[in-house]
């Protein structure tokens, strides 16, 4: 009962805390600055870093085929799909590296950002789940997040 108070905690944690960070989809009503993000469009800039680490070449592989359709290219978000993980509220003093695996195993539930549910990612092993965060992890820290 304990770990499932947990888990749902680092959920709503991680739903809650991207929809702070991130506000709701842009609003192209009239008084706008400018036009809103084509959907699909990536929601950060991400600076690659030199180089990756073993791991998180790794990482790269897998989270390309298995998370880049919904968070995409190099973490940066989709318009529409979801949020960047390459991002300040992800950092691992906000969300450790567990929050991750949790969310591959679980999903979770949309409650207070606009891309609908996350689905739990079947297949992925849990060795699979460390090589994508050490790939985000490198990612965050060439873009100064860490």
């Amino acid at each position: 009962m304990i770990r499932t108070l947990v888990a749902l905690a680092l959920v709503a944690l991680i739903s809650g805390g991207a929809y702070l960070a991130l506000g709701p989809s842009s609003d192209t009503s009239a008084g706008s600055d400018g036009p809103a993000p084509q959907e699909g469009a990536a929601l950060v800039e991400v600076i690659l870093p030199e180089a990756l680490s073993g791991q998180a070449q790794i990482g790269q592989r897998v989270f390309e085929a298995a998370c880049a359709q919904c968070h995409g290219q190099n973490g940066a978000g989709r318009d529409g799909s979801g949020p960047p993980l390459v991002h300040r509220i992800y950092e691992p003093s906000h969300h450790g590296d567990a929050a991750f695996n949790l969310a591959v195993a679980n999903g979770v539930r949309s409650h207070h950002w606009p891309y609908g549910n996350m689905p739990p990612v079947a297949g992925l092993t849990n060795a699979d789940v460390a090589a994508i965060v050490r790939y985000i992890r490198d990612l965050q820290q060439a873009n100064g997040i860490f």
